[in-house]
């Protein structure tokens, strides 16, 4: 098995890179098991983000790395909470106050339009001329009612029309097939495997 470290400490995200990068051979390891701490994201962009994680978790590791930048996007709050997703309510907020403040930033908006991003970039070494690079989006509604135990972040409020559910009420193998994340890592393979 080939080691790959994770520039991730998010269990949620390690879980869903496991069962989905399995069929790769890839040992994934989050960078917190290696004493890697997390890398600054002072960009503006999710992709800028991803390839700085990457980088500075494989310049401390020696390996391969894998990264994403993610989170969600309102429509009628022209693209925020953006890549302050993770932070919304603040560096100290959780899961709960950041989709507190996204419900409460939205109160009087009429669009509820809103869309995942997901950024991966996998870089063989830390100076790696050619990182694989992949942006995908996932679209939905928030909604203000939370439903669901299943996912993180802001997927009980993230309203999918196409399956009468929100993304906190998918199964994860379900979640896995048609999530930003899902699609960036499966379009992420196979430029791997055309790599290879």
């Amino acid at each position: 098995m080939q080691k790959l470290v994770l520039a991730s400490n998010n269990a949620g995200k390690v879980k869903e890179f496991q069962a989905l990068l399995a069929p790769l051979n890839f040992q994934i390891i989050p960078q917190g098991e290696l004493g890697i701490p997390a890398a600054e994201e002072p960009h503006l962009t999710f992709v800028e983000n991803a390839l700085a994680k990457a980088r500075h978790a494989s310049a401390a590791s020696g390996l391969p790395a894998l990264a994403d930048d993610s989170g969600i996007c309102a429509h009628s709050l022209n693209g925020m909470p953006g890549v302050l997703s993770a932070r919304y309510a603040g560096e100290q907020g959780d899961d709960a106050s950041n989709n507190q403040k996204l419900i409460q930033e939205l109160k009087d908006q009429t669009d509820r339009g809103a869309h995942y991003v997901c950024a991966l970039v996998f870089i063989n070494s830390a100076n790696d001329p050619e990182p694989i690079i992949v942006q995908t989006r996932w679209f939905g509604q928030i909604v203000d009612q939370a439903k669901g135990c299943n996912g993180f972040g802001y997927d009980p409020h993230f309203f999918l029309p196409d399956q009468h559910c929100t993304a906190a009420e998918l199964e994860p193998g379900q979640k896995n097939l048609i999530s930003h994340r899902g699609q960036a890592l499966r379009e992420l393979i196979a430029q791997l495997k055309s790599r290879a």
